[in-house]
C-alpha cells in the first residue's frame, strides 16, 4: 500500500451502471421542498449555534444595555431644557414685582384657575426670561449622553459583526465536513446546483439575516425595557395606553409572520430548483446546442423563474405587510399620548418638557417593535434557509470508520456472496463471488448497465454492501478505514475530472509531495510531456474545471499520469483510453501494461482488442457473472463473450437490428 492520504483520484458523478432516473442531464425534472418551515424548532436550533460565542453575546448585552440606558437618559436631559425654555417664556410675561406664590394667587382671584395651575408646575421667577447659560449646559450635558451612547451602541455593533462571522464560519465548516462524510448515494439523488444552493446562497442568507437582526433584536429589547422605565417615572397613566400597542403588535406579527414563513422555504426551495437548472444547462451547453433544445431549456428555465417569482413575490408581499400595520398602530398610539399629555400639561399635572419627552418616548417605545416588525420577513427568510442548511447537515451519513489495520496489501481481492443494489426494488448483483490474486489482470466486459463500474465502486466502498464482504489480502475492507482502502487503489475513469489548477497540480493530486522528476517521469509514462511542451506554460499551464483549454483525449491523459505518480498497489481503469486516438491508445496501453505489472488491475473495456491479454475476462450480464477466462477459453465456448466479440468484429447493422428486434 502506498502512503498516500485520500483521495486519490475522483469518482464519477454518476456510476454508469446506475439506473437512468438518477441521472441529472439536461432538461431534467426536479423535486424541491415545498413543506411549510417549523420556524420554532430551525429558530432555536440556528441560536444553538451561537452558544461558542457565550461570552462575546454577553459583553454585547452590556455595551448594548449601556448605550440604550444613555439614549433613553437623553430624551429626560432635553425635558430639562424645554421645561427651562417654557418657564423663561411663562416668567418674562410675569409682574417682575410678584414672587410665585402671589402670580398664582392673583391668576386664581381673576378667574384663570387653569393658567394658575400650569404656572404652579414650572420652576420660574416671575418677570425672569431665558436662563441661556443653564440651558446651554443642559444641551453639552445632552450632548455628552448622546455621544457616549454612540460609542457603546458601535462597540456593540462592532462585536455582533465579529459573532455572525464567527458562526456562518463554523456553519460553512460544519457543512463542508458534512458533505465530506456523505455517501455518493447522497449526491446522485441531489442536483449539483441544489446543493451549491444550499452552500452558498442559503448560507449567505443566514448571514444577512443575523447581520441586520441581532443588533436590531438586542437593542430593541433593551430599548422598550428601558423606555417603559422611564415613561413609568414620568407618566404611569400615559405609559398604560402606550403599552397596550405590545400585544396588539404581537399579535399582527404573528399571524402575517405564520402565513409567510411556508412561502420563504418555497421561495429558497425555488431557487436551489433554478440554480440547479441552469447548472445543468451550461454544464451540457454543448449537448443542448447540438439537439435543439435550446428553447425547451429557455421554456423550463421560463418556468422555474415564476416559480421563484411567484413564491418570492407573495413572500415579501405578505410579510411586507407587517411594517405598515406596525406604523398605523404607532401613529395612532402617538395621537392619543399627544392629547392626553396636552390636557394634563394644561391642568399643571406634567410639565411641558415631560410631555415633549413622553412623546418621544413613544416613538422610541414603537421604534423597536417597527424594527421588530420590518426584520420579521428577514427572520422568515433567514430561518427557512437555515432549516435547509439544517437538512444538509441531518442527512444520513455513510457508517463510521473502522479502526482495523489493512498493512501492505500485496492486491488479493475476493467478493464473496456480495448482494448490492441501488434501490431496494432493483437489484443488481446478486451472490456474486470472485477470487482476484496478486498480481493478475482482471478485465471486465458485459452490456451497459450489466453492473461493471459498479463492481469497482464497491471495491473503493464508495457504496456500502447489502449483505456478503469484500476481502482485502483476507481482510475484510468494512473493518478498516476507507482511506486505507483507498489509499492502496488507483483509478482512472471514462470521465476524466480536473480541477482549477496547474497541470503540474492536477497530475500530483494523489502524491502532493511528489518531486517535480516523479511527476515528470509520471508524464512521460503517460504521454502527457508531448503535448504540456508545446504549451507556452508548460506544466504551470492552469486549466479550469471543465478543463476546456485542453481536448479531452489530453484530460485523459493527465488522469492516467496521475495513477502512474500514485503507484497503487491495485489499478482500476475503467475506459481509460477511450478519450485518445488510436496512435496514442497503443502507446498508453503499452505503458499500462508495465504499470499493471506486479500489481492487480481491473480492467473495465468495451473494446475487447485492448484486453485480449487479461489473465482473466470476467463477463457481466444484469449485475451476475455469466462468464469467466481466458480470451482464447471464452472465445472457444461460443458463450455470451463469444457473442460480444463477434458483435464488435465481424457483425454487421442487420445482425444487431436482427439481435435487438422482439421476437414474434
Amino acid at each position: 500500500m502506498s502512503g498516500t492520504s485520500e483521495p486519490k483520484v475522483a469518482a464519477n458523478a454518476r456510476p454508469k451502471d446506475m439506473p437512468q432516473s438518477r441521472g441529472h442531464g439536461p432538461g431534467s425534472q426536479f423535486q424541491g421542498g415545498e413543506k411549510a418551515a417549523n420556524f420554532a424548532t430551525s429558530a432555536r436550533r440556528l441560536l444553538r449555534q451561537l452558544r461558542p460565542e457565550r461570552v462575546r453575546i454577553a459583553l454585547v448585552l452590556v455595551l448594548s444595555a449601556i448605550g440604550v440606558a444613555l439614549n433613553v437618559l437623553g430624551p429626560k436631559v432635553l425635558a430639562r431644557a424645554t421645561d427651562a425654555i417654557f418657564a423663561g417664556i411663562i416668567g418674562k410675561q410675569l409682574p417682575a414685582n410678584l414672587t410665585k406664590e402671589q402670580v398664582i394667587e392673583l391668576l386664581r382671584s381673576q378667574g384663570k384657575g387653569d393658567q394658575a395651575d400650569m404656572v404652579s408646575g414650572l420652576d420660574l421667577v416671575p418677570g425672569q426670561g431665558i436662563d441661556f447659560t443653564q440651558v446651554g449646559e443642559i444641551l453639552l450635558l445632552a450632548l455628552g449622553v448622546y455621544a457616549l451612547a454612540g460609542v457603546f451602541a458601535w462597540l456593540a455593533a462592532y462585536l455582533t459583526n465579529d459573532i455572525v462571522q464567527r458562526t456562518v464560519y463554523r456553519m460553512r465548516e460544519q457543512v463542508a465536513d458534512k458533505l465530506n462524510r456523505l455517501p455518493l448515494s447522497y449526491f446522485d439523488a441531489q442536483p449539483r446546483g441544489e446543493i451549491l444552493s444550499r452552500v452558498t446562497n442559503d448560507i449567505d442568507n443566514v448571514a444577512q439575516t443575523l447581520q441586520q437582526t441581532l443588533a436590531q433584536i438586542v437593542q430593541a429589547f433593551f430599548t422598550v425595557v428601558g423606555v417603559v422605565i422611564m415613561m413609568l417615572l414620568v407618566s404611569p397613566l400615559l405609559t398604560l395606553v402606550a403599552v397596550v400597542t405590545i400585544p396588539l403588535a404581537a399579535v399582527v406579527t404573528a399571524v402575517i409572520g405564520k402565513q409567510s414563513q411556508k412561502l420563504f422555504k418555497r421561495q429558497w426551495g425555488s431557487t436551489g430548483e433554478l440554480n440547479g437548472q441552469v447548472e445543468e444547462a451550461f454544464t451540457g451547453h454543448a449537448i443542448v446546442k447540438v439537439f435543439g433544445r435550446s428553447r425547451e431549456v429557455e421554456r423550463e428555465f421560463a418556468a422555474k423563474n415564476d416559480e421563484l417569482y411567484s413564491a418570492a413575490f407573495g413572500a415579501q408581499f405578505i410579510s411586507g405587510i407587517i411594517m405598515p400595520v406596525m406604523f398605523l398602530i404607532g401613529n395612532l398610539n402617538y395621537v392619543v399620548i399627544a392629547v392626553l399629555g396636552g390636557m394634563r400639561v394644561a391642568s399643571g399635572q406634567m410639565g411641558l418638557g415631560d410631555v415633549q419627552a413622553f412623546i418621544q418616548y413613544s416613538r422610541m417605545f414603537t421604534q423597536p417593535l417597527t424594527q421588530l416588525a420590518s426584520v420579521a420577513n428577514l427572520l422568515q427568510s433567514g430561518v427557512a434557509s437555515a432549516e435547509r442548511v439544517f437538512e444538509v447537515l441531518d442527512a444520513d451519513e455513510q457508517s463510521p470508520d473502522a479502526t482495523g489495520e489493512l498493512g501492505v496489501v500485496t492486491g488479493k481481492v475476493e467478493f464473496s456472496h456480495v448482494d448490492f443494489s441501488y434501490s431496494p426494488d432493483a437489484p443488481l448483483i446478486e451472490d456474486m463471488n470472485l477470487e482476484v490474486l496478486p498480481g493478475d489482470t482482471v478485465a471486465i466486459v458485459g452490456p451497459t448497465g450489466a453492473g461493471k463500474t459498479t463492481l469497482v465502486n464497491l471495491i473503493m466502498r464508495f457504496y456500502e454492501l447489502n449483505s456478503g464482504t469484500i476481502l482485502a489480502d483476507g481482510i475484510d475492507i468494512t473493518t478498516v478505514p476507507r482511506a486505507d482502502v483507498r489509499g492502496s487503489v488507483g483509478m482512472v475513469l471514462q470521465d476524466s475530472w480536473l480541477f482549477h489548477g496547474t497541470i503540474r497540480d492536477n497530475i500530483a493530486y494523489g502524491r502532493p509531495d511528489a518531486s517535480p522528476e516523479e511527476i515528470l517521469a509520471a508524464a512521460k509514462a503517460a504521454f502527457v510531456d508531448r503535448f504540456v511542451r508545446s504549451l507556452p506554460e508548460g506544466y504551470d499551464t492552469v486549466i479550469d474545471e471543465e478543463g476546456s483549454n485542453v481536448s479531452a483525449g489530453e484530460r485523459q491523459l493527465i488522469t492516467i499520469a496521475r495513477a502512474f505518480l500514485v503507484d497503487p498497489s491495485v489499478l482500476i481503469l475503467d475506459e481509460a483510453t477511450s478519450s485518445v486516438d488510436t496512435r496514442t491508445e497503443l502507446l498508453v496501453q503499452r505503458a499500462l501494461k508495465a504499470l499493471r505489472t506486479d500489481r492487480t488491475s481491473f480492467v473495465i473495456a468495451h473494446r475487447l482488442s485492448t484486453i485480449r491479454d487479461a489473465d482473466t475476462i470476467l463477463v457481466m450480464e444484469h449485475g451476475a457473472i455469466v462468464e469467466q477466462g481466458s480470451h482464447a477459453d471464452l472465445l472457444a465456448r461460443e458463450g455470451a463473450y463469444w457473442r460480444l466479440y463477434q458483435s464488435q468484429f465481424q457483425g454487421t447493422a442487420v445482425d444487431l437490428e436482427e439481435e435487438a428486434a422482439p421476437a414474434h
